[in-house]
């Protein structure tokens, strides 16, 4: 093809006009429900395993889609994406399955999240849309570049907290938008998580490596440690090497509805504290590389068209959760379900509440009565449903009709991640100490409430902080 910008779909239609003398084949000649490869998007996978194998596998969504390649740097944990996608290439490094394949489409990301923003952005330069799992990015400067970088690029982009494609969440807004809390200036949100090891010290031996693990690639772009399995798999979420804690698991599931429907922008202002751990009398174990067993997060916002007053929400994680309002009764669940994560807005006209992903929206107002959701149940179909839109826009390509009515593209997610990781940048700001020489202990000057830029990604009132707005990229790794 030469220099040819044909594209891989009209070439192969232009294959099927000169093999079969036709301009169209109708679609009850190839058989019912069959779809056609020039209308199936070509996707590659990286990370199969956990998470990665429920993104491929909905992703695919019954041969919507094509899944062509499949890298993971532990083919132990990916073996289940392979046996259920046996044509998808097989890589180890995603730089090399980038480099390969000049078919692909689109790329899938599932991967720890140190390691999101390097290989998001590898494939937006690439020319290839993205989905990449929440939260966004590892930091706040990578959530702004990958937002830049695809509307650069033009591709089309999906972030994975799915219940942002909600009914849950579309009947919030709609109640909000008709007035019937009235403006909010107040929000909780609070979670069960840490569900895995925080707030412990790093240990020191070192166990032989997992057979077929590329621990190199596993560390990617964050400084070097050796193999241990308190980081793979799963545990990496508790360690701020790798993972972004509760606040990054959870967040972009539970903060999504209230940043969604009141229209909210950067905070301005934001104010952490976190559980100590001790083994001695008086004296904090400091555990600066493991996320805190539990932190409590203010982040104030500034009014917005749709909430036209200043608004305060706090953050509680490590299964510390807000009392009970006077107008919730006092046997009715917080949040939804067990009362484990939700989320509440406080209206002048009464309050809003919702679980994980805004399920089970309610609102108790003022005078006592109670609007409940009277749509269709919530199930798992919503993640498909996330991921099946996103194939859509991609079709459709950039700036489409279907790509501007996607939940979470990152020029929605993108600022929504960076909200959240000011609250991560708060509470490594609160472990921050320097010795006090008078006494011989520490002082902890980053314990103050902290003033955001959030235009120019930086803390105006303790410049300190700012060390955690970005990393240092390892050799060889980097945007």
């Amino acid at each position: 093809m030469g220099k040819s910008k044909t594209s891989r779909r009209s070439f192969i239609k232009k294959t099927t006009v000169a093999l079969t003398g036709v301009s169209i084949i109708p679609r009850h000649v190839l058989g019912q429900g069959f779809i056609p490869p020039s209308d199936k998007l070509n996707v590659a996978v990286i990370g199969g395993g956990g998470k990665g194998f429920s993104d491929a596998v909905n992703t695919y969504n019954n041969g919507a889609s094509n899944i062509a390649a499949i890298c993971d740097v532990d083919w132990n944990r990916a073996s289940k994406a392979f046996e259920k996608f046996p044509l998808a290439k097989k890589y180890k490094d995603y730089r090399k399955l980038i480099d390969d394949l000049k078919d692909i489409d689109a790329v899938t990301v599932s991967t720890p999240d140190h390691t999101h923003a390097v290989i998001a952005m590898a494939a937006i330069k690439s020319g290839k849309h993205v989905y990449v799992q929440k939260p966004l990015t590892h930091n706040i400067y990578e959530a702004r570049m990958l937002t830049e970088a695809a509307n650069r690029y033009k591709v089309v982009t999906q972030m994975g907290n799915q219940g942002a494609s909600g009914e849950g969440v579309k009947q919030m807004a709609t109640w909000f938008n008709e007035g019937k809390i009235g403006s909010v200036n107040k929000v909780d949100v609070w979670t069960n998580r840490p569900i895995w090891p925080q707030g412990i010290a790093a240990q020191t031996n070192k166990p032989q490596i997992i057979n077929g693990l590329d621990w190199d690639s596993w560390i990617g772009p964050a400084e070097m440690v050796d193999y241990h399995p308190q980081y793979h798999p799963f545990k990496w979420r508790g360690w701020w090497n790798f993972g972004t804690g509760a606040l990054g698991d959870m967040g972009c599931h539970l903060i999504d509805p209230p940043y969604r429907v009141l229209g909210l922008e950067y905070p301005i202002e934001v104010e952490s504290s976190v559980g100590a751990v001790f083994k001695k009398d008086w004296i904090p174990e400091y555990l600066p590389h493991s996320c805190p067993p539990s932190s409590r997060t203010q982040l104030t916002f500034k009014a917005t068209e749709k909430n036209p007053v200043d608004l305060k929400m706090t953050w509680t994680d490590g299964g510390l959760r807000p009392f009970h309002p006077d107008l919730i009764p006092p046997d009715h669940p917080i949040g939804a379900n067990n009362s484990s994560n939700g989320v509440i807005m406080y209206g002048e006209k009464g309050i809003m509440t919702c679980g994980t992903y805004g399920v089970n929206p309610k609102i108790y107002f003022n005078n006592g009565e109670i609007l409940l959701y009277e749509g269709k149940a919530e199930n798992w179909n919503l993640e498909n449903g996330h991921q099946a839109t996103w194939v859509e826009a991609c079709k459709t390509g950039y700036k489409s009709d279907k790509h501007n009515k996607l939940t979470s593209s990152f020029d929605y997610a993108g600022p929504l991640t960076e909200s959240i990781l000011m609250g991560n940048l708060a509470i490594r700001s609160y472990n921050l100490r320097e010795k006090n020489k008078s006494n011989n202990k520490f002082n902890y000057p980053g314990r103050k409430k902290l003033l955001w830029d959030g235009k120019q990604m930086r803390v105006t009132n303790f410049k300190e902080a700012n060390q955690f707005v970005r990393r240092e990229y390892r050799k060889g790794w980097s945007l």
